[in-house]
């Protein structure tokens, strides 16, 4: 006897299942989704720009994980910092806020590894691949957005001389070949 696959629902099966939903209906389920988990109800604060700096919880993240504090001796973790940004993104998603969220995760990183002398490899190939993802995000914005936060990753720029593994050298090609195409 052939044993039948058990379907796992997908986006479809759910949207379907929405569609018999009335206002209320719909209304009580966000609000049972924004009691279930303090990540829904940031996602919610930031969608709906609710409760004044929609980058403030998104910045703390990165911050805790980029900056931990070592006399508690807290992880570091480049991947929850980064998706820190990959859920502003799916909150909110303006290119704005992501290139303020890609400069603040490599000041972070940077003052960081400056701070206690940290020397990881793979810490700074994260913060190089990230300060090319923010030189990206910047050149998307309108001209007047661009000057302040390239001087803010110039100055990473500078302090990731300091570190070896040819960080800032990296960072030095990356800056030179974004200010030929401004």
């Amino acid at each position: 006897m052939a044993t039948k696959k058990k379907n796992t629902p997908s986006w479809s099966d759910v949207k379907t299942k929405l569609a018999d939903f009335d206002r209320a209906g719909l209304i009580g389920l966000v609000q049972d989704l924004y009691a279930a988990s303090k990540d829904n109800q940031v996602f919610l604060h930031a969608r709906f720009a609710l409760g004044g700096d929609v980058l403030k919880l998104y910045k703390a993240t990165i911050d805790r994980w980029l900056w931990p504090d070592v006399f508690k001796n807290q992880d570091i973790s480049v991947a929850k910092a980064k998706k820190a940004i990959v859920d502003y993104k799916k909150a909110v998603g303006q290119p704005d806020g992501m290139a303020e969220l890609m400069v603040f995760y490599c000041e972070r990183a940077a003052g960081f590894s400056s701070d206690i002398g940290l020397q990881d490899e793979g810490y700074f190939h994260a913060l190089v691949r990230m300060f090319e993802q923010a030189l990206t995000a910047i050149a998307a914005l309108p001209d007047a957005a661009r000057p302040a936060l390239l001087k803010r990753l110039d100055e990473v720029r500078c302090i990731c001389h300091d570190f070896g593994y040819g960080v800032g050298d990296d960072m030095d090609e990356m800056l030179a070949e974004h200010e030929v195409d401004d």
